[in-house]
């Protein structure tokens, strides 16, 4: 029992560290006044995670491995969910990364908009995971090999960040919060349809 408390205290004080840190900056965040937004002392914060560097570091392994989530089909999976209307299953696993009223988003977009070095190295890790996905999916057939894999990787990545880095401005734009279940499965839908149809025509049109 005493474990299972140990362990929700820890994730109470991240948590309201990550919030903190999404709205203002880790750097203009003060241990104390984590402390009072987890509703323990100062003492505690530091018994569970030694200093503020060190819950810092949590906060961004926990981010990490929440975005991870989005990588957790393999190339068969995402193959279906792209040619066969899955966009339901890219909806499911945004929803899963980013649960309602996560500041997840808010933290990771500050992460990587201010060349944090622990947003850089995120962003390096997730393009890594993206050529390798998209390498496998070439190979087995399901997507056109490329001129550039490198930027091919970049882009298809890019285009996935956008909802976090422009959440607010797509949601003004369509109507909808994109990373709510509903706005992730529009935009889903019509990212697949220009994924597997493209978005112009090209050419001449037939007479």
């Amino acid at each position: 029992m005493t474990r299972a408390i140990d362990l929700t205290g820890r994730a109470n004080i991240r948590n309201a560290a990550l919030r903190l840190f999404a709205e203002h900056g880790h750097d203009a965040v003060t241990v104390r006044e984590i402390a009072t937004a987890a509703g323990v002392s100062p003492a505690l914060v530091v018994h569970h995670f030694g200093s503020k560097d060190g819950l810092r570091a949590a906060v961004d392994s926990h981010a990490a491995q929440a975005f991870d989530a989005l990588f957790a089909m393999d190339e068969g999976e995402l193959a279906e969910a792209l040619t066969a209307g899955g966009g339901a299953s890219l909806a499911e696993m945004f929803a899963r990364a980013f649960p309602p009223g996560s500041p997840l988003p808010a933290y990771l977009r500050r992460l990587l908009l201010v060349n944090d070095p622990a947003g850089a190295a995120l962003f390096g890790r997730w393009y890594a995971l993206t050529r390798r996905l998209l390498d496998s999916m070439t190979e087995i057939g399901v997507a056109r090999p490329a001129e550039s894999p490198a930027v091919r990787a970049a882009f298809l990545l890019v285009n996935d960040l956008a909802l976090i880095l422009l959440r607010n401005q797509v949601a003004a734009a369509i109507g909808v919060d994109p990373l709510t279940p509903d706005g992730i499965a529009r935009w889903a839908a019509e990212a697949t349809d220009v994924y597997t149809h493209g978005a112009f025509v090209s050419g001449e049109e037939p007479s």
